[in-house]
């Protein structure tokens, strides 16, 4: 009997890679270009998001960066590849500035130029206090699966936006912060629960997130594909009825 010349060898170990070869190269290009996934751990941005949720990320809505690949390779830029900034109210994904390994979520408050200022716990733009009217009551999760009652309110951003914040407390810690002057290239970011968000209104010095440069967005977040209710389910029994159905599918806004 012959043996397969070394040429047809070749030519079959090239086709039997070929599809695998194929499918993660659009799998790589989906999670780099198009959208990613994201789990959120924590309720700084409760009640637009809760702890479970699975947030299906834009990455071509501000552009490139380094931060769109799935893996780091390390250089850096001060602008983005078709670059473009959020505007007032988008539920942002990005790398934390002091420490990217970490991804973090907030709401964009502030843009290149903006002087960002609590007062009273107010929020103040460009000299200017933000319209706040009540609607009603709210319940805060906690990480342990626990609940507490916050007032609900609904805040217009200066493009017209509305949005829900929380308020746990009537004077907070960061109810009353100096005048913030966002830098070029950089965005402020703000949790929607705004007595229990480490957010831009705490220097990176401090332990917090400061302003972040257009470089560590990664994307817009549009949908909860899915949400879990994780901290109730303590048994294998439990887990059916720690699914959020009426989350599925939700729009970001």
């Amino acid at each position: 009997m012959l043996g397969a010349s070394p040429e047809s060898r070749v030519r079959r170990v090239l086709a039997a890679v070929k599809g695998p070869a194929i499918a993660l190269t659009l799998v790589l290009a989906s999670r780099t270009v198009l959208a990613q996934p994201f789990y959120v751990p924590s309720g700084s941005m409760e009640p637009t998001l809760l702890i479970g949720d699975e947030l299906v990320v834009a990455k071509y809505a501000y552009g490139f960066s380094r931060y769109s690949l799935p893996v780091d390779l390390g250089f850096s830029s001060e602008h983005r590849l078709l670059e473009s900034l959020p505007e007032y109210g988008d539920v942002v994904v990005f790398r934390l500035p002091r420490d990217p390994r970490q991804v973090y979520v907030k709401r964009a408050i502030g843009l290149p130029g903006d002087r960002i200022q609590m007062r009273e716990g107010r929020l103040w733009i460009n000299g200017a206090e933000l319209p706040l009217r009540r609607d009603g009551q709210g319940k805060v999760e906690q990480e342990d699966g626990s609940e507490i009652g916050a007032a609900r309110f609904m805040e217009m951003l200066p493009n017209g936006r509305e949005h829900p914040i929380f308020k746990l407390e009537s004077k907070g810690a960061l109810d009353d912060t100096r005048v913030f002057v966002v830098p070029p290239g950089h965005v402020f970011l703000m949790g929607d629960n705004r007595d229990d968000s480490l957010d831009s209104r705490v220097s990176a010095v401090a332990g917090g997130v400061g302003f972040v440069p257009a470089e560590n967005l990664i994307g817009r977040a549009e949908v909860v594909l899915g949400s879990w209710n994780f901290p109730v389910a303590r048994r294998p029994s439990e887990w059916a009825s720690a699914l959020r159905p009426a989350r599925f599918f939700a729009r970001i806004r």
